[in-house]
C-alpha cells in the first residue's frame, strides 16, 4: 500500500505489536475502555480486525502461527515486521501538529512509550518546541477576545503548563531509558 498513513487507531494496533506478538482478540481486549490505552482511545473488535489487515498489506505486520481459539475459530497471532518497528519507532517520535491533537494522538504516543518501557521525555521536549511558536502567536495576539479566542488561549496556557509538567516529571523519572 504505496503512502499508506496509518490512523490513530492503526497505530494503537501496531505500538501493542510492537510489544509483542498478539492475536486479534487480545489486541481489541487492551483497546477496550476502561484499560491504559482504552482508557485515550478505545478501538472495538471489528476496526481492529480491519487495521490488522490494513498493516498486514502495508507490510507494517505480518500474520505468524495460529492457535486454537477457545471458542470459536482459529487465532492468527499477528508480529510487526521491521519496517513495521521502524515506522512506529519514527511516528513516536514526531511530536503533534496541533493542541488539539494532544487529547487523543499525543497521549497514545505517552502511553505507548510506557508500555515500550521508553522514556517519553525526548518527545516531550519536541512537542515543546514544536508548539512554541503557535504559544507566542497566542500568546501576543492582539484580536479582540471572543468566546473562541478565549479558549483558544486557555487551551494554549494549559497545554504549555501540561508539557513542562511533564518536562519536569520525567527529568528526575530514573525508571525509563532515555
Amino acid at each position: 500500500m504505496e503512502g499508506f498513513q496509518p490512523s490513530v487507531s492503526e497505530h494503537a494496533v501496531l505500538g501493542l505489536l510492537v510489544a509483542g506478538p498478539a492475536h486479534g482478540f487480545a489486541i481489541s481486549k487492551a483497546l477496550e475502555p476502561g484499560t491504559e490505552i482504552g482508557r485515550i482511545i478505545t478501538v472495538r473488535r471489528p476496526l481492529v480486525y480491519r487495521a490488522l489487515d490494513r498493516l498486514v498489506a502495508a507490510g507494517l505486520v505480518e500474520p505468524g502461527h495460529t492457535e486454537p481459539g477457545t471458542a470459536g475459530p482459529d487465532r492468527v497471532i499477528h508480529r510487526v515486521t521491521p519496517l513495521g518497528r521502524k515506522h512506529l519507532n519514527r511516528w513516536l517520535g514526531r511530536p503533534v501538529g496541533h493542541i488539539r491533537d494532544m487529547r487523543i494522538e499525543f497521549q497514545l504516543k505517552l502511553a505507548l512509550h510506557e508500555v515500550l518501557g521508553r522514556s517519553p521525555l525526548p518527545l516531550v521536549r519536541r512537542q515543546r518546541e514544536a508548539l512554541a511558536p503557535t504559544l507566542a502567536a497566542l500568546d501576543a495576539a492582539s484580536s479582540p477576545i471572543d468566546n473562541l479566542e478565549l479558549w483558544r488561549r486557555h487551551n494554549a496556557a494549559a497545554a504549555a503548563a501540561y508539557l513542562e509538567s511533564l518536562e519536569r516529571l520525567h527529568s528526575t523519572d530514573p525508571g525509563l531509558d532515555d
